[in-house]
């Protein structure tokens, strides 16, 4: 067997599985599909700087990146706190604003998406040269399967490959077709940006519009993220959503969501925890009230932002520099 006749039996049962595996998860009874995309608590732990630091630690290392504290004295733990400052401060002006804090804080708690997009990077980025070009991310994902006009697994991979493209369109700024790191994790990621939650909201709607008519009625909007199966009584959480899409999602009351009310839904307003967070740690360690932190002032309140207990800054700052 050729070695493309194998890449493209792979990516079928990828495939293959994927939707098998999301056909059974929307096939049981009591599932419910969560479209609706909320930013993340930055930590599980109570925040009471009375009784300790924890939260702020998690907050600003993230999680995971905390739980590696074991090893560092007060002096180390302050020296490698010094590094990373000199990272958060973006302009270079000496200073940590609240904005520069808020943007390290959110990038500590979705570290994950900046790793997926370094995986992903490496598949992509064909001709190693910074960049990933449409025609690189097309060739990587679909040039065998697209040689194929009638493949046996049943996927429409020429109107996923539209989808895809309309999306990269959207992330790429500049309109060349060549996207940067950023523009890329903007294709991958699109509900972490701004920008993107138009196209976020596009093929939401798409996915649920059964009838293709621009709009999702109750039927669309309970039908994609529950099954009857055969079974005739719902489950009380269904009735609660119709009650929720007839008093909450239906803004207008005219039966059905439009584009602006399926974006209040999936992507709700919701409370910037780390900018809170930012203007908390700021509020803490600002010695002389200016509204923004020195370095020094930072390190003095070193246990506030780390505590005296080790972590690894070092993967920390090598990861923030990849990014």
């Amino acid at each position: 067997m050729k070695e493309s006749d194998l890449i493209i039996m792979d990516l079928r049962q990828f495939l293959m599985c994927l939707s098998l595996c999301t056909a059974f998860a929307l096939s049981k009874p009591t599932e419910k599909k969560d479209r609706v995309h909320h930013e993340p608590q930055l930590s599980d732990k109570v925040h009471n700087d009375a009784q300790s630091f924890d939260y702020d630690h998690d907050a600003f290392l993230g999680a995971e990146e905390a739980k590696t504290f074991d090893q560092l004295t007060p002096e180390e733990s302050k020296e490698r706190l010094g590094k990373i400052v000199s990272k958060i401060d973006g302009d270079k002006d000496g200073f940590v604003t609240v904005d520069e804090l808020k943007d390290w804080i959110k990038f500590a708690q979705k570290r994950w998406i900046y790793e997926d997009v370094e995986r992903q990077w490496k598949g992509h980025d064909l001709n190693e040269d910074g960049l990933v070009s449409w025609e690189e991310y097309k060739n990587a994902t679909y040039g065998y399967v697209l040689d194929d006009p009638d493949p046996d697994d049943g996927f429409n991979y020429k109107q996923m490959m539209v989808r895809d493209e309309r999306r990269f369109k959207m992330a790429d700024k500049d309109g060349d077709l060549i996207a940067t790191k950023e523009e890329f994790t903007a294709f991958l990621h699109p509900e972490e940006y701004d920008y993107m939650k138009d196209i976020v909201v596009q093929e939401t709607m798409e996915d649920i519009d059964k009838n293709a008519d621009g709009f999702i009625d109750l039927e669309e909007y309970i039908g994609d993220m529950y099954s009857h199966d055969g079974n005739a009584d719902e489950p009380e959480w269904v009735k609660t959503e119709r009650e929720q899409f007839v008093e909450f999602r239906d803004k207008n009351r005219d039966g059905k969501m439009d584009k602006e009310e399926t974006k209040d839904w999936i992507l709700p307003s919701d409370y910037d925890h780390a900018e809170a967070e930012a203007r908390h740690l700021v509020y803490e360690s600002d010695q002389n009230k200016d509204g923004k932190l020195t370095k020094e002032e930072i390190v003095d309140k070193y246990d506030l932002f780390v505590g005296s207990q080790a972590t690894d800054f070092g993967e920390a700052l090598v990861r923030h520099d990849e990014f």
